[in-house]
């Protein structure tokens, strides 16, 4: 009983003691309260805390583990609270940049976000009244991070371009908020993962550059089902056979070099008929070229060179009267060359190298630039041994063996809508002309499948590539002089894995006996050439025209296409 006692009055003394502690801190913070109350326009230390902890949880719970947990000063002060959420995306994104070589984040601190370098607002198109941040340009910038989630809170973005960093990881779930965006360019790169789907939910997107980067995987087929006018995945590791519904999309530019695509050069394809460039080459790709392509009257250039394409070239290309650059080189492909494509009143350059063709009209000759070598062409300069002639082409190609799907034509347009119904507004300022400008076809990698044995190496003088009159804007490579990230920089928290995947395993030959192309040459970068500015986006023009117009003014001109060397 004595021994209860003890232990009861002990328990009561420290309980004494946690009490009066409790007490004394709470006297504590109500006397600094009251100090520094007038420091923040009525609001206690105390108050200001509680709606800081407030923004932390409520920006925790709202981007889950990639937010940035960004507070806001209370002294600050914005125009309106777009501004605000601006102000909250942008210091979220310079958080989690771990490199800036060239300080562009550096001015990115108070409340005028309009006035930060590569950021540029416009009026709001729902509220002219008010001013809101609608694109932002960082090409060029060699900056390394990644992207945030709060960036979400730009919902009056419509240009967002950041080609030529070292931006890594993922693109953010939150760009779904992000509904005014029109041109979307993240190329040159290091993001990684599979094709960003909260692409496929940007309902006013016209313009989507996501190449030289790291994706893998296969692309959804809804992409091409998208009202896009211009679509450039390639240099990626995107590996999958081309859906039926190719055919749906009604881009003018398509590019899908460079990655592992395979199967069927789709028939649907003739169903483009707004369609100007594709350039599908060095994928591996295993078919014969549809007929239907020669419908394709508005194409200017058309690239299917380094594939496995067997047959003959399809007699209706000659139909393709705007064709200036046609390179079918380094195929399997075989028969004649039609006259009538060689009479394309437009044809500047026709590369049919490295294939096994039999016969060349003499019209061919008079090409200002073309490049038969390595066929199995009587009386031409450097072409393939007969032995090599003769073991292909004994064995006749069945183009029904593909299984390809077949040519499907689309339905008609929809009818215009019943004449009650009000027409949308039109621009306030319609888009300037589109003007062509120059670059280098991107050189296939160096994995390429090796010569055949029996031929006669090329000439050790080979004319370089033909230059192509691209209409679209290549990305352009890093800065070659830009400094590495700082060693000691703290990462931010809980970033994405930034580790590039290990590039893919060489592929393996075609099968059969001869191998139908030498290695081309090593991806040094083409000469520098001229180019001017991109065209915008024309056949559907942004709700307010008037501010991708506005935007545009400060864009930077982009670069030969080439891919610049990632900084580690």
């Amino acid at each position: 009983m004595k021994k209860t006692n003890i232990i009861d009055l002990h328990c009561c003394s420290s309980f004494c003691y946690l009490l009066f502690l409790l007490v004394s801190v709470f006297v504590s913070l109500c006397s600094c309260d009251e100090h520094y109350a007038s420091s923040h326009g009525g609001l206690t230390d105390k108050e200001v805390s509680y709606i800081k902890q407030r923004q932390l949880l409520y920006y925790r719970d709202e981007f889950g583990d990639r937010g940035e947990n960004v507070t806001v000063d209370p002294s600050l002060v914005f125009e309106n609270p777009r501004l605000r959420n601006a102000y909250i995306a942008l210091q979220a994104w310079k958080k989690a940049i771990l490199s800036d070589p060239f300080n562009l984040t550096a001015d990115w601190v108070g409340s005028e976000v309009c006035d930060y370098t590569g950021v540029y607002c416009a009026p709001a198109l729902d509220n002219k009244r008010i001013k809101t941040v609608a694109g932002i340009d960082l090409n060029h910038g060699d900056i390394a991070g990644y992207l945030p989630e709060e960036l979400g809170l730009l919902t009056d973005l419509a240009l967002f371009h950041i080609n030529s960093n070292r931006f890594c990881g993922t693109v953010p779930h939150k760009f779904i908020k992000l509904k005014l965006m029109f041109e979307l360019d993240l190329s040159n790169n290091r993001f990684a993962g599979k094709f960003p789907e909260v692409i496929l939910k940007l309902p006013l997107l016209k313009f989507l550059d996501l190449r030289f980067n790291e994706f893998e995987g296969t692309v959804p087929k809804e992409l091409f089902d998208k009202d896009l006018d211009a679509i450039f995945i390639n240099h990626n590791r995107f590996r999958f056979n081309l859906p039926d519904n190719f055919g749906n999309s009604p881009v003018s530019v398509i590019v899908l070099a460079n990655n592992k695509f395979h199967g069927c050069v789709p028939a649907s394809l003739g169903n483009m008929t707004s369609l100007e460039e594709i350039i599908l080459m060095n994928n591996g790709f295993r078919s014969c070229l549809p007929e239907q392509i020669g419908g394709l009257r508005n194409m200017t250039v058309f690239d299917v060179s380094f594939n496995e394409l067997m047959g003959t070239l399809p007699e209706q290309i000659g139909g393709m009267v705007s064709l200036e650059q046609l390179n079918v080189a380094h195929n399997m492909l075989s028969g004649k060359i039609p006259a009538s494509i060689c009479r394309l009143p437009k044809l500047e350059n026709f590369t049919f190298s490295y294939n096994f063709f039999t016969g060349e009209p003499p019209v061919c000759l008079g090409l200002r630039a073309f490049d038969d070598r390595r066929n199995c062409l009587p009386a031409r300069p450097l072409q393939r041994s007969a032995a090599q002639c003769r073991s292909f082409l004994s064995r006749p190609v069945d183009c029904n063996s593909f299984r390809c799907a077949p040519f499907v034509p689309s339905l008609p347009s929809p009818p215009p809508p019943p004449p009650n119904s009000p027409p949308p507004p039109p621009p306030l300022f319609s888009p300037p002309p589109p003007v062509p400008y120059y670059y280098n076809s991107p050189p296939p990698p160096h994995h390429s499948p090796p010569p055949p044995v029996h031929s006669p190496p090329p000439p050790p003088h080979s004319p370089p590539p033909p230059i192509y009159p691209y209409l679209s804007p290549p990305p352009p490579p890093p800065p070659v002089y830009s400094p590495p990230p700082p060693v000691h920089s703290p990462p931010p928290p809980s970033p994405p894995p930034c580790i590039e995947p290990p590039p893919p395993p060489p592929p393996p030959p075609p099968c059969v006996e001869y191998t139908p192309s030498p290695p081309p040459p090593s991806p040094s970068p083409p000469p520098p050439v001229h180019y001017k500015p991109p065209p915008s986006p024309s056949p559907h023009p942004h709700p307010d025209q008037s501010i991708i117009i506005h935007l545009h003014h400060h864009h930077l001109h982009r670069l030969p296409y080439t891919k610049g060397h990632c900084h580690q």
